[in-house]
C-alpha cells in the first residue's frame, strides 16, 4: 500500500512500514508529523533546498563536462557548493575522459571495482552504464571472473586502499609492475591508484549525503534501481520514539532549545580555543601526546549502534573479491600497531604532488586545486551566525580523518578535535569515512541540528577529500619506496 506524495513534479510515493504507522498514530494523538522526503536528488536533504541553489551555474558546469546531456543527482547535491563543483568536475573529467595512461574502458571498470568495495550501487550502476555504452568487452560486466587478469590483479590494492591503506607496501607495487604479460607500467598504476582513491572517497560522499538512485538511462542487463540507503523514509529505530525523528523544513533539525545551546556552546569553544592559542602554544611533546590520545579514543567511536548488516546486491558483489576484508582501526587494542605516518616525512605538498604529477601529467595540479578549494571554502557563517572564521573547525574535520588513518601533523594541536567535534559528529565522520555503506539518515540528522544542509554537505566534501588524500599519501609513499 502506498501513500501519494505532494503534487510537486517528480514527487515520489512512500511505503507505509510499521514505524511509519507509529508516526501516523502519534499524529492522531496531536503530535507533529515529520516532513517526508520526495524522490529527489537526496533522501537526506529536502528537494527544494537543492533546487533553490544556483541552478544555472550547475547546469553550465555539468554541460561542460557531461556527455549525457543531463545533470545527475550527485552533481545536484554537490552543486550546493558551485565553486567546489567546478574543480571536482574538471578533475573527474580529466581522470575519465582526457588523454592518460589507461584506456577509457579500463577507467570506468576501475571505478566500478572501487565503488563496489563500499556497496555503492549508485556509482556502480553509473559506471556500468558508461562502460556498457562503449560497446567494448561488455562481458566484463558479468563479474570479476570475466575481466582480464591484469585488472583482477588490482583487487589486492583496491581492498587495502579502501579499508586499511596503511598496510600498503612497496611489495604490493612491485608485484603489480613485475608480473609478466599482466604487468602495469608505473604511469598506468598511478592512474589506477588515483581512480581507486577518487571513487572510494566519492562513495563516502554519495552514501554520506543520501544521494538517491537515478531513474532513467540505459542500464545493462542485471542492473536494477537500488536504494542507496535502503531505509524507510522515517528511519526510526525500534528503541526511539517517533517524535525524536521529526525534522522541520529549516534543515538538519528542529529549532529546539538543546540544538540552539549546542550551537552556542560550539561558538564559545571556538572563541576560547582561539584565545588560548594566542596566549601560549603547546610543546611538541604535549601535541604528540594529544595525537596519541585522540588516535586511541577513535577506537571507541562508532563501536555500537549500527543497523543490521548491509547485504550487498548481486549487481555489486560480482565485482568484489574477499568481501570479508573491511576497515579495522589503525590503533587496535593489544596489537603491534603500524607506526604513525608523520606528515613532514611524506606530505602531499612536498612529495605526493610532485610524484603523481611526474607519472601522470597535470593530475597533481587538478587534485591540488580540489584539496585547496574544499579546505579554504567558506561563506563566513555558521548556522544563524555571520562573520565567523570557520578555519579552526574545517581543519579539525580534515585532520580528524587523517588521525583515524594514522597520519599526524606536528604543527596541529589534536586537543582541538575533542573540543570542536562532539561525539555524534565523530560517529558520523568515522562511519562516512571508514564504512560509508552503514550511514543512515539518523546519523546525518543527529549532529549539528541547527546547521544548514549546505553546511553538512560541506562537511561531506571535507571528509571525501581528506579520505582521498590519505589514501593517496599511503599509495604514493609505497611507490616512492619501490622506486628507491
Amino acid at each position: 500500500m502506498n501513500v501519494g506524495a505532494d503534487s510537486h513534479p517528480g514527487a515520489g510515493q512512500y511505503l507505509i512500514c510499521n514505524n511509519c504507522q507509529k508516526v501516523i498514530r502519534k499524529k492522531e494523538q496531536g503530535l507533529k508529523r515529520p516532513q517526508l522526503q520526495t524522490i529527489g536528488p537526496s533522501s537526506f536533504i529536502p528537494e527544494n533546498e537543492i533546487l533553490s541553489t544556483e541552478s544555472n551555474t550547475i547546469l553550465l558546469l555539468a554541460e561542460e563536462f557531461s556527455t549525457s546531456g543531463r545533470v545527475d543527482h550527485l552533481t545536484q547535491v554537490m552543486g550546493l557548493h558551485p565553486q567546489y563543483l567546478a574543480s571536482f568536475l574538471e578533475s573527474q573529467f580529466y581522470l575519465l575522459r582526457m588523454d592518460g595512461p589507461l584506456p577509457l574502458h579500463y577507467r570506468h571498470y576501475i571505478a566500478i571495482l572501487a565503488a563496489a568495495r563500499h556497496q555503492c550501487s549508485f556509482l556502480v550502476k553509473m559506471h556500468a552504464r558508461e562502460f556498457y555504452q562503449m560497446g567494448v568487452c561488455v562481458e566484463w560486466l558479468k563479474g570479476l571472473q570475466y575481466a582480464p587478469q591484469r585488472l583482477r590483479n588490482l583487487c589486492d590494492i583496491n581492498k587495502i586502499l579502501a579499508h586499511r591503506p596503511w598496510l600498503l607496501t612497496k611489495e604490493h607495487i612491485q608485484k603489480l609492475v613485475k608480473t609478466g604479460e599482466s604487468s602495469w607500467s608505473l604511469a598506468e598504476l598511478v592512474h589506477a591508484v588515483v581512480l581507486l582513491a577518487h571513487f572510494h572517497a566519492l562513495a563516502s560522499f554519495v552514501l554520506g549525503s543520501g544521494v538517491n538512485p537515478e531513474r532513467d538511462g540505459m542500464v545493462p542487463d542485471g542492473f536494477t534501481h537500488t536504494s542507496v540507503n535502503n531505509e524507510c523514509v522515517c528511519d526510526l529505530d525500534s528503541d526511539s520514539s517517533p517524535e525524536e525523528a521529526f525534522f522541520d523544513d529549516a534543515g538538519g533539525g528542529g529549532g529546539t532549545i538543546d540544538s540552539v545551546s549546542e550551537l552556542e556552546a560550539l561558538m564559545e569553544r571556538m572563541k576560547r580555543l582561539q584565545e588560548e592559542r594566542e596566549d601560549e602554544e603547546a610543546s611538541q611533546e604535549e601535541m604528540a601526546t594529544r595525537f596519541e590520545k585522540e588516535k586511541k579514543e577513535s577506537l571507541l567511536v562508532a563501536s555500537t549502534g549500527f543497523e543490521d548488516e548491509v547485504i550487498p546486491t548481486s549487481q555489486v558483489s560480482r565485482f568484489v573479491e574477499d568481501a570479508t576484508f573491511g576497515y579495522q582501526d589503525f590503533a587496535r587494542h593489544g596489537e603491534d600497531n603500524p607506526p604513525t605516518f608523520r606528515a613532514q616525512d611524506f606530505s602531499w605538498e612536498v612529495h605526493g604532488f610532485s610524484l603523481v604529477n611526474r607519472l601522470y601529467s597535470d593530475i597533481g595540479l587538478l587534485l591540488d586545486k580540489r584539496f585547496c578549494t574544499v579546505y579554504n571554502l567558506t561563506y563566513y557563517n555558521m548556522a544563524i551566525h555571520e562573520d565567523v572564521d570557520t578555519t579552526m573547525l574545517r581543519r579539525a574535520l580534515f585532520n580528524y580523518v587523517h588521525c583515524m588513518y594514522g597520519i599526524r601533523y606536528d604543527d596541529y594541536d589534536y586537543g582541538e578535535v575533542n573540543q570542536l567535534l562532539e561525539r555524534s559528529l565523530k560517529v558520523y565522520i568515522k562511519t562516512v569515512t571508514c564504512y560509508p555503506e552503514r550511514t543512515t539518515r539518523r546519523m546525518y540528522d543527529s549532529y549539528w541540528r541547527q546547521f544548514r544542509h549546505s553546511e553538512k554537505v560541506h562537511v561531506n566534501l571535507l571528509l571525501m577529500e581528506a579520505r582521498m588524500q590519505a589514501e593517496l599519501l599511503y599509495a604514493l609513499r609505497a611507490i616512492t619506496r619501490y622506486l628507491t
